[in-house]
C-alpha cells in the first residue's frame, strides 16, 4: 500500500531533522515509544530501512534522504492547499501582490492606482519581500500573484504575462570616479578593483565565487554602496529605492530585464484574472500576446 499519511510524514521529518527519537517527540509534543512505532510502521509499510540507528546514533539511509525530500514538499503542498482555500472561501479578502521591495516601482503605483480608480476591482494588498523570495511566496499559498523579473527570479511552473522590458543600471556611490560616466559596460562594471560586485545567494542558498560581499536584503546592499564597499547592477526601474548617496548610470551592453506578472497555474480566480489584464493594459498589449495565458475568470 503506497498510500502515506500527513501524520506520518510530519513525524519522519522530525525524526530525521532532530535524528533524536527524544527530541523529535518533544518537538511533536507526544510519547517517544508511539513515535519510535510509527517510523517502524511506516518503514514496513514501504518496504526498505528509512534511519540506521543504534542506541547512540540516528542516521539517515539513502531511502532515508529522498523520503525527507519529499516529504518536506508534500507538507508544504498540503499548507499551501488549506491557506488557497480557506483564502478562495473570503469573498472580502484582498489579492495579496507579492514583489521585491523598491523593484518596478513605477509599475506597480500605476497598477495600483487603476486598481484603486475600478470600483469593481479586488482589493490589493501589497507584501514586500527581499529577491528571490516571491517564487515561494506564490507556491506557499501566500500571495495570489507576484511582479518577477527574468532572468534573476524562479519562475518554473508559474503561468505569466509579460510586463515590461528593459536595461539596467549600475548603482555607484556617489563619489566614485565612476559615478560622473555617462554610460558604462558590463567589462567596466565587473573590473572596479575598490568596487566588487555584491554577491547575492543562489536558489539553494550557496552564493557565488567572488570577491564582492555576500548580500542577503536590500537595506545592506543600500549601505554598503554608500560606504564605497560595493556596487551592483539592477533593472532600471528599481533604482527608485536609491539613496542620495547613491548613483545610477546606465550599463549599454548589460542583459534586458523582462518584467511578469506571475500566478499559480492552478487559479481559476476571476479577481487574479482581472488583476492580471489590468497589469497587461499599462504596457499597452493585449494579454496573452507573449504565448503566456491569462487565467481562466
Amino acid at each position: 500500500m503506497d498510500d502515506l499519511e500527513t501524520r506520518e510524514l510530519r513525524y519522519f521529518v522530525a525524526v530525521a531533522e532532530e535524528l533524536h527519537f527524544g527530541r523529535a517527540a518533544g518537538r511533536l509534543g507526544i510519547a517517544q515509544p508511539p513515535l519510535s512505532r510509527a517510523i517502524r510502521r511506516l518503514e514496513q509499510r514501504l518496504g526498505v530501512r528509512l534511519l540506521d540507528r543504534d542506541r547512540r546514533t540516528v542516521a539517515l539511509t539513502d531511502a532515508g534522504r529522498v523520503l525527507l525530500r519529499e516529504s518536506r514538499a508534500a507538507l508544504d503542498a498540503v499548507a499551501a492547499a488549506a491557506r488557497r482555500t480557506r483564502r478562495a472561501g473570503d469573498a472580502k479578502r484582498p489579492l495579496v501582490l507579492a514583489t521585491k521591495a523598491g523593484a518596478s516601482h513605477e509599475l506597480l503605483r500605476r497598477l495600483l492606482d487603476g486598481v484603486a480608480g475600478d470600483p469593481g476591482a479586488a482589493p490589493v494588498e501589497v507584501l514586500l519581500c527581499e529577491v528571490g523570495e516571491q517564487a515561494g511566496l506564490l507556491r506557499g499559498g501566500h500571495a495570489d500573484v507576484a511582479l518577477m523579473h527574468r532572468p534573476f527570479d524562479d519562475l518554473a511552473g508559474f503561468d505569466t504575462e509579460v510586463l515590461d522590458v528593459e536595461g539596467q543600471v549600475a548603482i555607484l556611490p556617489a563619489q566614485h570616479p565612476l559615478a560622473a560616466r555617462g554610460r558604462l559596460t558590463m567589462a567596466e562594471v565587473q573590473n572596479v578593483a575598490d568596487l566588487p560586485i555584491a554577491r547575492w545567494p543562489r536558489l539553494d542558498g550557496s552564493y557565488p565565487d567572488g570577491p564582492g560581499p555576500e548580500v542577503r536584503t536590500q537595506s545592506q546592499l543600500a549601505q554598503l554602496v554608500a560606504l564605497g564597499r560595493t556596487l551592483l547592477v539592477i533593472p532600471a526601474s528599481s533604482r527608485a529605492w536609491q539613496w542620495p548617496e547613491h548613483v545610477a548610470v546606465p550599463v549599454v551592453d548589460a542583459p534586458q530585464v523582462t518584467t511578469v506578472i506571475a500566478w499559480p497555474p492552478s487559479s481559476r480566480s476571476p479577481a487574479v484574472a482581472s488583476l492580471v489584464r489590468a497589469a497587461a493594459g499599462l504596457r499597452g498589449t493585449p494579454p496573452a500576446s507573449t504565448g503566456d495565458r491569462t487565467p481562466s475568470g
